[in-house]
Order: structure tokens, then C-alpha cells, then sequence
């Protein structure tokens, strides 16, 4: 077992490191499973044969210490001169070899990684400033996995219906062009909704959403001021639910054009129109139009298209740290 074990090894360290250089396109949901579902058959293994087997030596070691301390004490011997022989030799026995340690020993541990990371909460960390004023680079955030219904590693098959997905939300989806990477952003229209940018200015099923200017936002890490706005984005999870709204900040310049380039094929592509004052679409049903808060810097909906309900990740709702800025910690909208 110990060549074998040690060839799995090397299996997950190879595909490891083919991941961490880019030869391959690795996924950490899968890698997590397999490291799972490998140790849950190890520590079966232990539990059900060579952890009793191990028992029944070191007990049979025991009888025999016993007879041997009986026939001692009838020879008058009232000591053995071995005592600390026999505890080495016992403990040797009773000891996980290096191969069962590195397998059964972690799957504890790796189950509950795995449980958690898949069904609950997930970290992230924000690569760009797509998000800002949100986010920034570098904020390391939590994402809720069963507030839009749970849904299995790897496949992402939803198994439960969870809150509906609402205008406003800041969520974790796999980008549609690539579905191996993650992408954040900000859902803007939700199935049926049309959506219409033009000018800068976010108008959604007729109803102009309001924009105001507040004070400038400084990016600490470009070392520059950015025109800051706020806007009531209508919340709710259908064309028919505009009444509530939710204020959030975004950031627009003047100097950006209006105009969407770069344009990628992708599904439902004849649902939108372009113009060189920006665009217009109709989200199609079991999708939803995103946008990054940070409107002029990032690449979103308008440029690769709309992200389909199998596509979701979950809510992202906290920042848990950000080494650079203590101050960053904390929920956000």
C-alpha cells in the first residue's frame, strides 16, 4: 500500500503543479474532491480493517507480555528487565504507517474544508479594480454558496431552490466565455428585464435609474481621484418588482466613451442593439445582465453577454481581510 499510496501522491502533487504553471486548466472544486473522496476511502480502510488489525496485534502482544510476566513471578521475578522494550514495541504497533497519516490521518480535516467551501461559504480574492468603489484590489471576500440554492461541487447542478437572484446583488458567477475562472460583479437586469446604457446613464424597464454625484473617490493605489456617483438601483427578482431601491456607489469618467468595443459573440447576442451612445438589451429567461461598479473599467455583460442561472456561484456579502488596508474589513452591499 505504501507504493501506491505514494503514487496517488505524486498524482495530486503533479496535477498541482501542472495547474500552479499553467499547463493544465486545474480546478480546485475538483481537486478538493478528489482529495476527499481518496482519503474517505483510506480512513474507511483504517477504521474498518487496519486500525483493528493493529489493535488485535498490540493485544496479542499484551497476552504474551502477561504470560511471561506470570511465569517470572513463578520463577520469584517480580520485575521485568524489559518493561521499556515492550511499550516501544507496542506503540510501534499501534502506530499509523507515513502512508495512512497522509491519507485517512487529513480527512477530517479535508472533509470539513470541502463541506464548508462547497455548501456554504467560499473565499475569494478581487484580482481588479472592476469592482471599485465596492472592492478594491486585494480585498479577500466571503461568498454565501447556499443563498441561491445549493448546489453540487464541480457540476454546480442546483439541488435546492434559495433566494431569488435581485437587481443589486454582488455575485460570484462563472465567467460564460471561460467557466473555469471566476468573475465578480454587480446583476443590473434579472430575466425579462430590459436594460438600457446609454450615455452613462442605466435606464432599466423604462424607468431611468437615478444618478447623483457625491464626493470624489481617491484610489490609493493608482494615486488618482475618480468621479464618484450614487445610484438607486431597483431591487427585486422580476420586471414587475422595481418599487424597492438599494444605493450604490459607482464610478464613471467623463473621458470613457460611450460606445461598447470589442464586442465577443455569445448566446442571445440578437437581444441587444448597439450604438455609439452605448447599448440596449432584453435579458433572456434564466439569465442575468451584470455590470461592474466601476463602470467605464470593466469588461461585463456588455462585452461577452448575459450569465446563465447554471452559471452562479453565490452572494458575496463580507470582507474578511485586506493586508494592505485593515480598515477594508467588513460587510458591504
Amino acid at each position: 500500500m505504501s507504493t501506491l499510496t505514494a503514487i496517488v501522491l505524486s498524482g495530486f502533487v503533479a496535477y498541482a503543479i501542472g495547474w500552479y504553471s499553467g499547463r493544465i486548466e486545474g480546478s480546485f472544486a475538483l481537486l478538493l474532491l478528489l482529495a476527499t473522496a481518496v482519503s474517505g476511502v483510506y480512513w474507511l480502510a483504517e477504521q474498518l480493517f487496519y486500525l483493528p488489525r493493529r489493535r488485535a496485534a498490540a493485544l496479542q502482544l499484551d497476552a504474551q507480555h502477561a504470560n511471561r510476566l506470570v511465569e517470572l513471578k513463578n520463577q520469584g521475578i517480580t520485575a521485568a528487565d524489559n518493561e521499556e522494550a515492550f511499550h516501544r514495541s507496542r506503540e510501534e504497533l499501534l502506530r499509523q504507517p507515513w502512508w495512512m497519516d497522509w491519507t485517512a490521518g487529513l480527512f477530517p480535516v479535508i472533509a470539513a474544508v470541502f463541506f464548508l467551501r462547497s455548501f456554504l461559504f467560499e473565499p475569494f480574492k478581487i484580482p481588479s479594480g472592476s469592482m471599485i468603489p465596492t472592492l478594491h484590489v486585494g480585498d479577500l471576500i466571503l461568498v454565501n454558496k447556499f443563498h441561491y440554492g445549493i448546489r453540487l461541487p464541480v457540476i454546480n447542478y442546483q439541488v435546492t431552490s434559495g433566494t431569488p437572484v435581485n437587481r443589486g446583488d454582488v455575485m460570484v458567477f462563472r465567467y460564460p466565455p471561460k467557466p473555469s475562472l471566476d468573475y465578480i460583479k454587480r446583476v443590473v437586469g434579472v430575466p425579462g428585464d430590459k436594460i438600457t446604457y446609454l450615455n452613462k446613464k442605466l435606464t432599466i424597464n423604462g424607468q431611468a435609474v437615478t444618478k447623483v454625484a457625491i464626493p470624489e473617490f481617491f484610489d490609493a493605489d493608482n494615486m488618482r481621484y475618480s468621479k464618484q456617483f450614487e445610484e438607486d438601483m431597483p431591487i427585486g427578482s422580476a420586471p414587475a418588482d422595481m418599487t424597492q431601491l438599494r444605493k450604490i456607489r459607482l464610478l464613471n469618467e467623463e473621458s470613457a466613451p460611450n460606445f461598447v468595443s470589442g464586442i465577443d459573440d455569445f448566446s442571445f447576442k440578437e437581444n441587444c442593439t448597439y450604438s455609439v451612445e452605448g447599448l440596449e438589451c432584453t435579458v433572456p429567461a434564466g439569465h442575468y445582465f451584470m455590470m461592474g461598479d466601476n463602470r467605464d473599467n470593466s469588461l461585463d455583460s456588455r462585452y461577452w453577454g448575459f450569465v446563465p442561472d447554471k452559471n452562479i456561484v453565490g452572494k458575496a456579502f463580507f470582507v474578511w481581510m485586506n493586508f494592505s488596508n485593515l480598515s477594508r474589513i467588513g460587510s458591504f452591499d
